[in-house]
């Protein structure tokens, strides 16, 4: 069974690889690619049609071989450690190119998720505006209509599910195969990748998964006045079907209409930019998929997002890593940001800081003798990325889709305000970072939190002391058999907190 299942992967990928070559995916790949790699590139290059490119010809292939492999594309397109900047670039603009399924195929879908006919839930329910690999959007009235009777209709494809099983199965097992072909591959985590975009994609095959990463979103905003994000509709949400407040909203893309609305894109491109590392920085939370159609501007100027299948999260190391090397940076503190890497783990420590530091220095000095506003951030990290893979630091996938994210969000600031200044921008905000988590007052707050967890576990040492007495009793009766040992009665946090006890006990002692 096993041999039939490789048999059908190979096929399909046999497929998959001649519509890639084909449309000029590997033009120009063969020289920079390993060793053991460059006659099947050369080979696969003979089939490209004539004038076919690596920057288009990646995208048209996607398209060509369905909605797996757009939302492969799309994922690649934060990855461009991976595909390279350019061809990223062209990945970007799948999102605008696929067909959407019929209103018919919608209704259907809605009718069998709620178990009623259209009209019992919709007073209207109009053409698709927008599709995507994994669902579609149809602009709706609620029946109940309330105050904003108006929201949109986000609905799964059909047979979505059973087709992103069998084609991620096959990327799958291309990831292996390559990470064990050429063992020099393995640094770009091939089978973390794919493992990362099935976790993607089955949250995204739930819409109420993306309900509640929206709803958390919103939540985290608080009272900023400057962005929002759509209320769910809990009521008209299922597995199939995602209903939300339908935001009137320009879209965030060109200045000229933003300006004869009456808002200012200087402001919009520096709020855009500070709210993006607030909610990076200070939440952990951020939204990884802000290409200009899903941001936009309402009539109040406040930054609105929509979409929330592709979120970021980042947890406290990582962000004590994106603060510091961006202060670093900025501080041309080439010896902090270094020594940061090796104390986080995130370059082995047989490296000698200062050679690492000095490889930092050949990335920082060019940026310092440009003007601030000609410096991109996003560039930054992408060559930071670039230097640590010469001193063996794997690929963080959740760093690389920041930073990605970032080059998105840098150019639809840039293209409201060319001259805007990134670092003076960023600056509040990764400095009140700094100055919350890594000076006095950060210090003062990790003890605090440090004391709390040390009280709940002392909450815990009474019971842990008689659970430890009669464990005791028992063996001494020899009532207890070794696969009914007593110690087996301990849980988790009964062993912890015996331990702590024992380490604040001879810690009294030695003083």
């Amino acid at each position: 069974m096993l041999g039939l299942r490789a048999i059908g992967h190979t096929l399909r990928l046999a497929r998959a690889g001649f519509v890639m070559a084909r449309e000029g995916t590997f033009v120009g790949v063969g020289d920079f690619a390993p060793p053991s790699a460059r006659w099947a590139l050369h080979l696969a290059n003979l089939v490209a049609r004539r004038g076919a490119g690596r920057s288009e010809g990646l995208a048209n292939a996607m398209v060509k071989l369905g909605p797996s492999y757009v939302k492969l594309g799309q994922f690649l397109s934060t990855r461009p450690d991976i595909v390279g900047a350019e061809v990223g670039v062209g990945l970007e603009k799948l999102q605008d190119r696929v067909a959407p399924e019929p209103r018919g195929v919608a209704i259907a879908t809605i009718e069998r998720a709620f178990g009623q006919k259209i009209d019992a839930l919709f007073s209207e329910f109009g053409e698709p505006v927008a599709a995507a690999s994994v669902a579609q959007v149809h602009r709706a009235k609620r029946r109940e209509g309330g105050e904003r009777p108006d929201v949109a209709v986000k609905i799964l494809r059909p047979n979505v599910q059973r087709l992103f099983a069998r084609d991620l199965g096959d990327m799958a097992f291309a990831a292996e195969f390559a990470e064990w072909w050429e063992p020099s591959l393995r640094r770009l985590r091939l089978k973390e990748v794919v493992a990362t975009l099935e976790r993607s994609v089955r949250m995204e095959m739930d819409m109420r998964l993306e309900a509640a990463a929206a709803s958390e979103f919103r939540e985290n905003l608080g009272d900023d006045t400057n962005f929002r994000a759509p209320e769910i509709d809990w009521d008209l949400t299922t597995r199939e079907v995602l209903t939300m407040e339908w935001i009137d909203a320009a879209p965030m893309a060109d200045p000229a209409p933003l300006l004869a609305a009456g808002h200012d894109p200087r402001r919009l491109a520096a709020t855009f930019v500070q709210g993006f590392l607030r909610h990076s920085l200070h939440v952990g939370f951020f939204h990884a998929d802000m290409h200009q159609g899903n941001v936009m501007v309402d009539a109040e100027g406040r930054i609105a997002l929509v979409d929330f299948g592709i979120m970021g999260r980042l947890g406290r190391i990582e962000r004590r890593f994106l603060a510091e090397v961006l202060y670093g940076f900025i501080n041309r503190d080439y010896l902090r940001v270094a020594q940061l890497h090796i104390d986080i783990g995130y370059v082995p420590n047989r490296f000698r800081v200062e050679d690492f530091a000095q490889a930092i220095r050949a990335i920082g000095e060019p940026i310092h003798a440009k003007p601030a506003h000609q410096i991109s951030m996003a560039k930054l990290l992408t060559l930071l990325f670039e230097v640590t893979a010469l001193f063996d630091m794997a690929t963080r996938v959740e760093l690389v889709m920041l930073q990605k994210t970032m080059v998105v969000v840098e150019g639809v600031a840039r293209k409201l305000d060319p001259e805007l200044n990134i670092w003076s921008t960023a600056e509040p905000v990764v400095g009140d970072w700094i100055a919350r988590n890594l000076g006095p007052l950060g210090r003062l707050d990790s003890a605090m939190a440090t004391l709390k967890e040390l009280a709940h576990a002392f909450q815990g040492a009474p019971q842990a002391i008689e659970n430890l007495k009669a464990a005791i009793e028992r063996l001494a009766r020899g009532e207890a058999a070794l696969e009914k040992a007593p110690r087996f009665a301990f849980t988790v946090m009964e062993v912890v907190t015996l331990l702590l006890i024992c380490g604040v006990l001879v810690a009294l002692w030695r003083r």
